[in-house]
């Protein structure tokens, strides 16, 4: 509506301004007269098409093209058969010489380990084999018995510590009888299972305290001329102080001092004459290092 009337706000302002153009002469009144009713059949023209009602086209539908889904065909398939678990072992526990067991150089010892059989087949034929490590004087390889399914069995070997002092730790594995490495669940990598030992040398043990550790007594003669030995054994290198105790009270004559460069024996002797009737001895007294009384020589005069 705004639009038509500004349209026709601008004719009617084009229609005075041609009357303005033609004022002067007659002649141009006609030739206006003739200009307007030209211009006022414009206007009416242009306002009747612009009233004109509106003629709208209607286009048919176009119908909608259906794609057919072909549905799926379902085939009966088989249901999957289980992968047989074969060869296939579980390392249960050790039996003998846990992890870290003390062993002196050189030592013996037997390990034992407990498997478990827990695939579909049995074992038979199966062999141990040492796969890597320290051998520890061990076997290349020793055969197992036979073993079912779910069945345990106790697997052991003899080895030998090493002679030095360390940490040592020797893989072991199970081959069928094609030599195909059978699996170890719980086991080390999947694959073997081991015996760790830690080997000790011995401390060293302070030298023996240097003592007298026996003595032993040789008599040769009577009354009328005695004479007694005493052999004397020590531990070690040292010196022995040693005297002599009468049975009469005398004070014989002190030994000089026995020196021992090692362990060993050495001896002493002293005589004693007497008339006097009855039983006569010795005692030896170890003064140094023991302090003690060693053994007793004796003679019996009528």
């Amino acid at each position: 509506m705004k639009k038509q009337t500004r349209l026709f706000y601008f004719l009617s302002i084009f229609i005075l301004f041609l009357f303005a153009c033609n004022l002067p002469s007659q002649q141009g009144n006609q030739a206006e007269d003739t200009n307007a009713t030209a211009a006022a059949q414009t206007i009416e023209a242009v306002l009747t098409a612009s009233n004109a009602t509106p003629i709208f086209t209607t286009t048919a539908p176009v119908p909608a093209t259906l794609t057919l889904i072909p549905s799926p065909v379902f085939t009966n398939t088989p249901p999957a058969t289980a992968t047989p678990k074969c060869p296939l072992a579980q390392f249960v526990t050790d039996v003998t010489v846990p992890d870290g067991a003390v062993m002196a150089p050189n030592q013996t010892f037997n390990k034992k380990w407990r498997l478990k059989n827990i695939g579909d087949c049995t074992w038979n034929g199966y062999t141990l084999v040492f796969d890597s490590g320290d051998s520890m004087n061990g076997p290349a390889s020793k055969p197992i018995g036979v073993v079912n399914p779910g069945q345990e069995i106790d697997i052991d070997v003899d080895l030998k510590a090493p002679a030095s002092a360390g940490d040592y730790r020797g893989y072991w594995r199970l081959v069928t009888n094609a030599n195909v490495l059978v699996p170890i669940v719980s086991g080390y990598q999947g694959r073997s299972f081991y015996v760790d030992i830690k080997v000790v040398a011995p401390t060293n043990t302070s030298a023996p305290i240097f003592a007298v550790t026996s003595v032993s007594f040789a008599n040769v003669g009577g009354c009328n001329g005695f004479t007694t030995t005493a052999n004397i054994t020590v531990n070690g290198p040292g010196t022995v102080k040693v005297k002599w105790v009468r049975s009469d009270g005398a004070t014989p004559p002190v030994p000089p001092d026995i020196v021992f460069a090692a362990a060993g024996t050495q001896s002493v002797s002293i005589s004693w004459t007497t008339t006097a009737s009855g039983t006569h001895w010795f005692d030896l007294y170890v003064d140094s290092p023991n302090n003690q009384t060693f053994g007793r020589a004796q003679f019996t005069c009528p």
